[in-house]
């Protein structure tokens, strides 16, 4: 059930209970469609969310999408939410793959008749809609990502032990891959303290609970306070949400490398994105940091490059300055005299 508490489910124009079948998994997704006085929106846009969130980590994107005359869809991925969330194993970690995100994005745009539709993501949704262009360029007419830049395609498969030791920074996903953190945090409280601390909460002395170079700290999640990034309702919610299948599936993305790699085998080389992507880069983002952006512009001819002073989660610390970044792009380069929607 829908939080009461979140004005995002109190926009008229939204549905929070949206179900399809993709591909024989189930996924749960918000729906917003504009008022308007024509009968079709300009487009429809999917918005993909990342670890560890939920469709409404958009809640603050979607009225001004809707603004614009854009249906929009946010999908709860694989693992999270009212979403499915298959045990790997026995099932393939292939389901929590970028191809499998990439297919069933697809699957949905044909269940709504969308023969072409706009994306956008945020932390590992950012790298999933990269993916998504480069498996369906016909589909995806425009994409922005939000932290997250665009990653090439390997040419040969390197492990995260190697990739942590070029950037460090990376480490957290070799603890988040380990397993601990789903066999630890189980109850709901346990899952509600964790998300306050990935969400901003420190100790009374400052401390974190999460460091990039090693994972989650336990003990000091014991220590950490209230977040002043998110409000009571939704750390409800989203304990609500997390604890229905627990944290097996979104650390399930962490196991994924090796998939993803098999998976792209198939996709050319060297691959560009050739529509409009605007990247937002956080200034302040510990992990997705301004050098591993660097050179992005290789892969994706039309690119638009903007920044927000802001940690990882700017979709919510500063919703204004990313919302006017999204609303420029489209105005100016999505909806210009060379829009292919």
């Amino acid at each position: 059930m829908a939080s009461p508490t979140l004005p995002l489910f109190q926009d008229p124009r939204i549905t929070a209970n949206n179900f399809a079948n993709l591909n024989g998994q189930t996924y749960h997704y918000i729906l917003g469609e504009p008022s308007t006085p024509t009968p079709t929106p300009k487009a429809t846009i999917f918005l993909i969310h990342g670890w560890p969130d939920l469709s409404t980590g958009w809640r603050f994107q979607i009225p001004t999408l809707l603004s614009h005359d854009l249906r929009v869809i946010a999908l709860d991925m694989m693992g999270y939410g009212q979403t499915a969330a298959p045990t790997a194993p026995p099932a393939s970690l292939h389901l929590y793959g970028f191809k499998r995100a990439a297919d069933d994005i697809a699957e949905l745009a044909r269940q709504l008749g969308c023969s072409s539709i706009m994306l956008g993501g945020h932390d590992w949704g950012g790298a999933v809609v990269y993916r998504v262009a480069q498996w369906y360029p016909q589909l995806v007419a425009a994409l922005f990502s939000v932290c997250t830049p665009y990653f090439p395609l390997a040419s040969s498969y390197v492990s995260t032990q190697e990739v942590v030791r070029a950037v460090p920074q990376f480490a957290y996903q070799l603890h988040l891959a380990s397993g601990e953190l789903e066999r630890r945090l189980t109850t709901k409280g346990e899952i509600r303290g964790f998300l306050n601390a990935m969400y901003g909460g420190r100790s009374q002395t400052g401390e974190v609970a999460f460091d990039p170079f090693k994972g989650v700290d336990f003990e000091v999640l014991e220590r950490v306070e209230k977040t002043k990034l998110v409000g009571d309702d939704v750390l409800d919610y989203y304990a609500d949400q997390f604890a229905r299948n627990g944290l097996h599936g979104p650390c399930n993305w962490y196991r994924t490398r090796e998939a993803n790699f098999k998976d792209e085998q198939s996709l050319e080389r060297p691959s560009t994105i050739q529509c409009p992507v605007l990247f937002i880069l956080a200034t302040k983002d510990n992990v997705l940091t301004r050098d591993t952006a660097r050179g992005i512009e290789k892969n994706i001819p039309n690119l638009t490059q903007r920044e927000v002073d802001a940690s990882h989660w700017a979709l919510w610390q500063t919703p204004a300055e990313v919302n006017g970044h999204i609303q420029d792009w489209l105005e100016n380069v999505v909806f210009g005299d060379k829009s292919r929607l």
